[in-house]
Parts: C-alpha cells; sequence; structure tokens
C-alpha cells in the first residue's frame, strides 16, 4: 500500500466529498474508504466503479483528498490518472461523475470509455 503524495491521481469536488461522507454515515459496516476503479466491460471496453471499502488491499494507493480516503488499485491507476470525481445535481437526475482526461473514446450512452 503507497500514499500518493505528488502529482493528483483522483481529487474531488467539495460537493462530492459531501455526499460521499452523507452516504458513507448510512452504511451498517462503518466504512473508511471509497474505492474508485475501472474494470473490463461495456461497449468502449472500460467502465467505472465505485464502492466502500474498510481497509485497502495490499497494491492499493491511498489518497486523502476533501476529507475522504480514496482507494485506487494498481490496474486502474494508469487509466485515472488525473481523474476528478464529482456529483452532479440536475432535473434529469443526480449521481457522481467522473471526469477523466485520460478518456480517448466513449460510448453514446456514456457508461463506458476507452483510453491509450
Amino acid at each position: 500500500m503507497a500514499t500518493e503524495q505528488t502529482e493528483k491521481l483522483i481529487t474531488v469536488t467539495p460537493k462530492a466529498a459531501e455526499k460521499i461522507e452523507e452516504f458513507m454515515k448510512q452504511e451498517e459496516d462503518n466504512p473508511q474508504y471509497l474505492r474508485v476503479y475501472v474494470q473490463g466491460g461495456g461497449c468502449s471496453g472500460l467502465s467505472y466503479g465505485m464502492g466502500f471499502e474498510k481497509q485497502p488491499e495490499e497494491d492499493d494507493i491511498v489518497i486523502e483528498e476533501t476529507g475522504v480516503k480514496i482507494l485506487v488499485d494498481s490496474y486502474s491507476q494508469d487509466h485515472l490518472k488525473g481523474a476528478n470525481v464529482d456529483y452532479i445535481e440536475s432535473l434529469m437526475g443526480s449521481g457522481f461523475k467522473i471526469n477523466n482526461p485520460n478518456v480517448t473514446k466513449s460510448c453514446s450512452c456514456g457508461s463506458s470509455f476507452s483510453t491509450e
């Protein structure tokens, strides 16, 4: 497990941090970390995932950003470098949005992407 201190792997907006903390408090098992990851799937090859964890795994980088402790596994690190997690509220709905500068192609449904 390493702690990312230099270049920001992931940033979190204040609104997203507020919602993450709110959702964490609703969890029964008292999670301490938000995991942000990339997995294979979708029509463009990759998709995002987020979930709560009680502790880091051996290959995780731990980032503390806007009061939130984030875990990123070694596979996801290259795909998420420079990404920003935001929380959007609109008439169409609300939810987390990951803005990722590494995306070279995304599908029309907006749920999958590819990087170089």
